[in-house]
């Protein structure tokens, strides 16, 4: 941050709320502020080194420190320097001469190369299956594959390249007011496309508008064109026409048909041509990891697994030597396409409507000040033959929750099974079912490796930091000058955690910006003292600014499990409302800690932690008590008889145990390893540590309550029934109990799908085949009421109310 300013908080009750509501951009803070230096002065956290343990050799090679002090760019500010022209007409069109001086590769045998692929030729031949020797015409077999081809992607049209390109410019310039970029990792990038393999670039999927903005920047930096796998369910017809021409892939519904159908072996073999040929002749990939924004349903995409699929399998069959992934993030103050009601499905969007909302969106931004700023993260490019070789390795044996967590919850055990969770809810398409079953896991688990990387690169806006402090520690109200202190306060706390933050400037600014946009969602109210009240409205406004917290999880999301793991340690022992003191007396054994960690590790969705595939359950266990140590919340406490914490004499180690592989340090060789289940902690006593901590739970709260909800849903929903009726039945109780109880951040349809997911996985809820399609049941395990109450209080103990 450039500077930031910021005021002394007040103590200020907030008893009087009367007043008219106001705007801080129209009549000021009326406050007296003063200058501070920014934390970490100039620099900020440089983000997105690839995984050392998967590829070390990436890790080496394609980064140097000197990018890190490279600074960002505005990748729309386009001006007169950064044309050939000059003079007063060039300043007037240079949006127009810029596009004109993009390279744009052309080529017109693209088909012609496609048709003699090797594996279309044996289509064409009779000697595959599914091709003309299957009682089908060669000729028929041709137009059959062209149809497919055309079906997929068309040739690039230069022409109209250009004219998007000035137009696309045009638009952002009046949607954004800037597009930030890292020159140094665009220089990463550049590094690696010096090495001569196919860049894929795998990216997170906030907007609709991502599928044209990213391949605008990458167009900009001197990539060429990227081709773009975009999801057919989110175009219609006559707009997939249209993207096909600017460099849009599309999967044929073919291809997703059974594996013995004709059909569907014809169009995968032609999609797996263009794959080929696309990387054979070294253009750029863009893959979208994420379901189209708003999708009720899993976080990956199953379609993005299925693009990623054929590109390792063109990889592993050595059509290419390699290929270089470069993982992707883009950040928004505000998602310009967010869907107001997520409980809908989307629908196609088409030219007219596209043209009509581009339309809306420029009339609403014509005149105002309240434009977004953007984000692009582009994570430190890795090998794909280096990671395929050494992920391999880390891979180990997994269990159902079912098999983990169930027994404990009904209290039938009470050890924690030393394996991994095995949780896939993105399904299988045509595409991916063609692999070899090890392969299959390969795709699963490098996608969602990279979407861990983009999620973990991601900078934090202040839009997202502003809706954590009001939803989590202000919904009755807080005074703007305390509130401009806990900004800064939180600023701090994300940058110390080694995450940058995606704004700059002064305080004063950066809170008259994010209110501004927050502006639908809060009230602002002048008091009589003179200064700014600011109120979250309830309801919706609740639930849009829970959405917006969730974008600072990763930031704080070790930390919060291990906090909602010490609040399940000390529900059985410290009543919830008792004071911090009494809290704060008992001790907290490591293995105790380990054990309620792991518990809520294997209760808390993949989705939502996304954890390392590489990385043990145990090894995140460590991570999280280190996290806690280190923020202050635990403190080491010496029992008597046991080395002191503070001794680094050698210890005493088993043969066994020394040579142990790294990340296999597991409670089954306690014995062997005296020092760590000795150790024990306690809740520190610092003032500020209270309110952190109960911070910290909060951040989980939204999930946590709305699992607890659907446990007490149980015996009130109507079974059997189809998944989405129960969605609807369990969303419409979430609702209610929103209204009933003022928890409206629960209220998320999203949040329902993940509790009836979980509760599957679980054994809770089996789904078993009917008529009519798969019908939900309750499981005879949990049909008593006894067993449906141990659920809810396993569930509860991990709550901070």
């Amino acid at each position: 941050m450039d500077a930031m300013l910021k005021s002394n908080p007040q103590d200020q009750q907030m008893g009087n709320h009367s007043g008219q509501e106001t705007s801080p951009w129209a009549s000021g803070f009326g406050m007296k502020m003063e200058a501070i230096t920014p934390f970490l002065g100039k620099y900020r956290p440089f983000m997105g080194r690839c995984c050392q343990t998967c590829t070390p050799k990436s890790w080496e090679s394609l980064f140097h420190r000197s990018i890190m002090d490279l600074g960002f760019c505005n990748v729309i500010l386009v001006k007169e320097e950064n044309t050939r022209f000059r003079g007063w007409l060039v300043r007037r069109l240079c949006y127009f001469l810029w596009s004109l001086e993009q390279h744009i590769p052309t080529s017109s045998d693209v088909s012609q190369k496609i048709m003699e692929n090797t594996g279309v030729q044996k289509l064409l031949s009779g000697r595959a299956p599914g091709g003309a020797g299957e009682g089908q015409a060669p000729d028929l077999v041709m137009k059959e594959v062209q149809r497919i081809l055309g079906h997929i992607q068309a040739t690039l049209c230069p022409f109209l390249l250009r004219l998007f390109s000035w137009a696309l410019l045009w638009f952002l310039n009046r949607l954004f007011l800037n597009v930030q970029l890292h020159k140094g990792q665009m220089k990463m990038v550049h590094k690696a496309v010096q090495e001569g393999s196919p860049l894929v670039f795998l990216s997170t999927h906030k907007s609709l508008l991502d599928g044209f903005l990213l391949p605008f920047v990458l167009l900009s930096q001197g990539l060429g064109v990227v081709r773009v796998a975009l999801d057919p369910r989110t175009c219609s017809p006559a707009l997939r026409t249209l993207l096909r021409k600017l460099g849009g892939l599309f999967l044929p519904p073919e291809a997703n048909l059974s594996l013995d159908s004709s059909d569907g072996i014809l169009a995968r073999a032609v999609v797996r041509a263009a794959v080929e040929q696309l990387l054979v002749s070294g253009q750029p990939l863009l893959i979208f990891l994420e379901e189209p924004p708003g999708y009720p349903g899993p976080r990956l995409s199953a379609l993005g697994q299925a693009w990623l699929g054929l590109v390792v399998q063109v990889v592993q069959e050595g059509i290419i030597p390699d290929a270089t992934l470069v993982p992707v993030a883009i950040a928004y103050d505000l998602v310009p396409d967010a869907p107001c009601d997520m409980n809908h499905g989307l629908a196609p969007l088409g030219l007219w409507t596209g043209a009509l909302a581009v339309f809306r969106k420029l009339c609403n931004c014509w005149g105002c000040n309240r434009r977004v700023c953007v984000r692009v993260h582009l994570a430190q490019p890795f090998s794909l033959q280096e990671y395929t070789i050494n992920a391999r390795s880390c891979w180990g044996n997994r269990q159902t929750l079912e098999h983990l967590l169930q027994p404990i919850v009904l209290g039938e055990c009470n050890v924690v099974p030393d394996t991994e969770k095995e949780q896939e809810w993105t399904p299988s398409t045509g595409l991916l079912l063609t692999l070899k079953e090890e392969d299959q896991l390969l795709v699963r688990r490098l996608s969602r490796h990279v979407l861990s990387a983009s999620v973990a690169s991601s900078a934090v806006m202040s839009t997202a930091i502003m809706a954590t402090l009001l939803l989590l520690k202000h919904q009755k109200g807080v005074v703007l000058s305390q509130l401009l202190g806990e900004f800064s306060w939180l600023t701090e706390e994300t940058l110390l955690r080694g995450f940058d933050v995606g704004f700059s400037g002064q305080l004063r600014c950066l809170a008259q910006h994010t209110l501004s946009l927050l502006r639908a969602h809060v009230v602002l109210l002048r008091v009589h003292q003179g200064d700014l009240v600011v109120v979250p409205r309830p309801g919706p406004g609740l639930t849009h600014l829970a959405r917006l917290s969730m974008e600072l999880l990763p930031t704080f999301l070790s930390e919060a499990v291990g906090a909602c793991a010490v609040r399940g340690l000390l529900a059985g022992r410290v009543p919830p409302e008792g004071p911090w003191e009494l809290q704060g007396i008992e001790l907290l054994s490591q293995n105790e800690l380990y054990r309620q960690i792991l518990l809520l590790l294997h209760l808390l969705p993949q989705d939502l932690l996304l954890p390392q595939p590489c990385q043990s359950s145990y090894c995140y266990c460590q991570e999280v008590l280190d996290r806690l140590i280190q923020c202050g919340l635990l403190v080491a406490e010496e029992t008597p008889g046991s080395r002191p914490a503070c001794d680094t004499g050698r210890q005493h180690l088993s043969a066994k145990l020394l040579w142990k592989p790294s990340g296999d340090f597991t409670d089954s060789e306690s014995d062997d390893f005296e020092e760590p289940g000795g150790r024990c902690f306690r809740l520190s006593q610092q003032s500020r540590c209270p309110d952190f901590f109960l911070f910290l739970c909060r951040l989980l709260s939204p999930i946590l309550k709305a699992f607890a909800q659907a446990a007490t849903f149980l015996h009130l929903g109507q079974l059997p029934a189809s998944e989405a009726s129960y969605s609807e039945q369990l969303f419409q109780f979430l609702q209610d109990c929103a209204q009933e109880e003022g928890i409206f951040e629960c209220a998320d349809p999203n949040l329902a799908i993940s509790a009836i997911w979980t509760f599957k996985d679980l054994g809770v809820l089996q789904q078993m085949p009917s008529p009519t399609g798969p019908q939900l049941y309750l499981s005879p395990t949990f049909a008593s009421r006894d067993n449906q109450d141990k659920l809810e209080q396993f569930i509860r103990q991990f709550i901070c109310s």
